[in-house]
């Protein structure tokens, strides 16, 4: 971590709701006039969309599955150098991921990438939205047997949640989840690629079911290094996501926070301000699903003033 050159990371799988977070970061930012450096993580994957697609179905007709979630198709090394670079001196590299929302800003092809550019000068802090905000993937040592039964001989492999070798939340500050339950995330899915993209229920089902390996394998392990988790919780029924006709509205939801240090929190104070709320253990706090960026302003405000402080002690 670096207090000179803070940085926000808020990680979750594709169509979580990190954009709501994102949202309540440029709100914070805009009213307090912070000077933010945003990336998305889309812009450190491997490839473009179209040999991204064509890998993919080359690992079904070989029996595998590969997805976005896993490590194979993301720069994960180059994602934790750029964390390092900015934490240590406030620069940086990075591009932007072309979707069919900033094609015509960015006058390329959705699907592509922009050419890698240097971050803006003097940002007070970095905010990261995407899959890897919080993945640590290190590699061990284990005894093997050679073909000659001769137990002295090493072997250097990787464990099975990732072979990169890499520690990204080291150098973040302030980690956030956002990470609906699983049933919502499907259902949410599964509306938005049929609806947006055009694509068939059956397809999207497909992927699911393709991702659900390297979402258990790399991105659920990422809610245990959090430092707040902000979970949306249906209260309709979503017991089988497949058939649901409509997606359950912020009314028919709930938001259960997770505070991995609750001693740093005014609780009485954040149940004041947030109308409706309570606790449901010391640590956890639940709010109407409406309120959910309320919740983030007031929660993450005095989080990043924090981090401001601590950057301004050691510039003076």
């Amino acid at each position: 971590m670096s207090e000179r050159h803070p940085i926000v990371a808020v990680t979750g799988s594709s169509g979580a709701g990190t954009t709501t977070v994102r949202h309540a970061f440029q709100d914070i930012f805009r009213r307090e006039n912070i000077t933010a450096a945003f990336v998305e993580g889309e812009a450190f994957q491997c490839y473009e969309l179209e040999e991204r697609m064509r890998l993919i179905r080359q690992a079904q007709t070989e029996g595998r599955a590969l997805s976005l979630f896993g490590p194979e198709m993301h720069q994960l090394d180059r994602l934790e150098a750029f964390f390092k670079e900015y934490s240590e001196h406030g620069t940086g590299q990075i591009r932007e991921y072309v979707t069919p929302d900033n094609q015509e800003e960015l006058g390329l092809p959705a699907g592509t990438f922009t050419p890698w550019r240097a971050l803006p000068k003097k940002t007070d802090l970095l905010v990261y939205e995407g899959l890897h905000g919080g993945m640590v993937a290190r590699t061990w040592t284990r005894r093997t047997m050679s073909p000659s039964h001769n137990p002295a001989v090493i072997e250097r492999r990787s464990i099975t949640n990732g072979n990169s070798g890499v520690d990204i939340p080291q150098y973040v500050d302030l980690l956030l989840g956002v990470v609906p339950v699983l049933n919502l995330e499907w259902v949410q899915k599964i509306h938005r690629d049929t609806n947006v993209k055009g694509r068939t229920p059956e397809a999207v089902t497909n992927t699911i079911l393709r991702r659900l390996r390297d979402y258990t394998n790399f991105i659920t392990p990422q809610f245990s290094l959090t430092d707040i988790n902000f979970q949306r919780v249906p209260v309709v029924d979503t017991s089988n996501p497949f058939i649901a006709r409509d997606v359950p509205t912020a009314d028919e939801s709930v938001v259960v926070i997770r505070f991995r240090d609750p001693w740093r929190y005014d609780f009485p104070n954040l149940l004041k301000r947030i109308h409706d709320s309570c606790m449901s253990r010391p640590n956890t706090m639940v709010i109407p699903g409406g309120k959910m960026s309320l919740a983030m302003e007031i929660i993450c405000t005095p989080l990043v003033h924090e981090l401001l402080e601590k950057r301004t002690n050691l510039t003076v």
